[in-house]
């Protein structure tokens, strides 16, 4: 694949985003070809890593960016050469099908399953909310059918698209080998557990805090930024609260260590639509890092790791049930350090980068070579 080269393009992420930026546009970059991405944030344009960032200018709104920024970017795009267009946000539909109609080769990567998000908008009644889902499916099906290929975060987005897309490859969002080089010895004697993550309130925060009435001097490492200074006030008058060490957003540095400090990691979505079938990063970044899981019991997140004997699952909306699983560890640091071991074991085997970046490049070299 020498001397090819790919273009990503999203309006809605950041520059430096995880998946678009670190996983994906570097691993392109790694294995030799050439890298442009589309970004629209206001910060400039520049070469970072050897991949060229291009950027539209950060829209004054989201309405803004809607209705004028697709065809900002598929302006900025049809004038770039180059093999592969890849773009990543749901609003980009049509500036991936007035590509494909140039006859360029486009993939579509599906981050999340947009119409049952649409369900859980709290801003949208319930008939709206359907009716517009079901509008969007449609829009967002027969787009696809279009496309040279798919690429989707999780499995189950996988399924559903493979029906109007036979080139459909999942490539999940797994921790890098490299970032969890070794596990600390630390945890095991710690009496303290994290969450690290955007906090709201349907990713379990009011429980996580109310769990901790019913532990002993346990302390929760709450990482990340709350989506609502409301949500933080309520929160912080609960009883838990004076168990919390507030930490703020963190790097990824500050997360190793935040990890390396704490006997177990905490992942207690609650139970909303599009949550039900997805596969949160953070539960894997825990798994990596020789920690022992406490996780939400959706069927979907049972089968996928509970033979590895490295979580305990739990109902997400009793907390009481979350804080026993918290104690549980902490009594137990030699079983929270046997089932840390197995997680990151399942890690080194099986959900790590390494190999979604071998299922990425050969969606990619089989689009090149077609």
């Amino acid at each position: 694949m020498i001397n090819k080269s790919i273009t990503h393009i999203t309006t809605v992420h950041p520059r430096y985003d995880t998946r678009v930026f670190v996983k994906e546009c570097k691993s392109i970059k790694r294995n030799g070809l050439n890298v442009n991405l589309i970004v629209a944030d206001g910060l400039g344009n520049e070469i970072k890593e050897g991949i060229n960032i291009i950027d539209l200018g950060k829209p004054r709104s989201r309405l803004i960016r809607m209705v004028f920024y697709s065809r900002k970017a598929y302006r900025m795009a049809k004038n770039i050469n180059c093999d592969i267009y890849h773009f990543h946000d749901p609003e980009l539909l049509p500036l991936g099908i007035k590509l494909t109609k140039r006859g360029n080769k486009v993939v579509y990567d599906v981050h999340e399953d947009v119409p049952k998000q649409i369900l859980t908008k709290p801003y949208l009644n319930k008939f709206l909310a359907k009716l517009i889902s079901k509008i969007f499916e449609k829009y967002e099906n027969r787009c696809s059918s279009k496309f040279s290929a798919i690429i989707t975060a999780t499995p189950f987005i996988r399924e559903r698209f493979l029906k109007f897309n036979k080139t459909t490859t999942e490539v999940q969002n797994f921790p890098f080998l490299d970032e969890f080089p070794t596990v600390s010895e630390n945890s095991k004697t710690k009496n303290s557990v994290c969450y690290i993550g955007s906090i709201t309130e349907v990713r379990g925060i009011r429980n996580m805090i109310k769990s901790l009435e019913f532990t002993n001097d346990i302390k929760l490492n709450l990482g990340g930024a709350f989506n609502s200074i409301q949500l933080r006030s309520e929160v912080s008058k609960l009883l838990g609260w004076e168990k919390v060490n507030e930490l703020g957003f963190l790097d990824r540095i500050q997360v190793k260590s935040v990890l390396d400090e704490s006997i177990a990691g905490l992942v207690v979505l609650k139970p909303t639509i599009n949550y039900l079938d997805s596969i949160p990063v953070k539960m894997f970044e825990y798994m990596a890092s020789g920690i022992p899981v406490i996780a939400s019991d959706f069927p979907y997140w049972k089968d996928l790791i509970e033979d590895v004997g490295c979580a305990i699952f739990v109902n997400p909306e009793d907390p009481k049930e979350i804080g026993l699983a918290m104690q549980k560890l902490v009594d137990d640091p030699m079983e929270a350090k046997l089932m840390g071991a197995k997680g990151r074991e399942a890690i080194l085997r099986k959900f790590n980068w390494d190999n979604e970046e071998s299922k990425l490049m050969g969606a990619y070299l089989k689009l090149i070579e077609g």
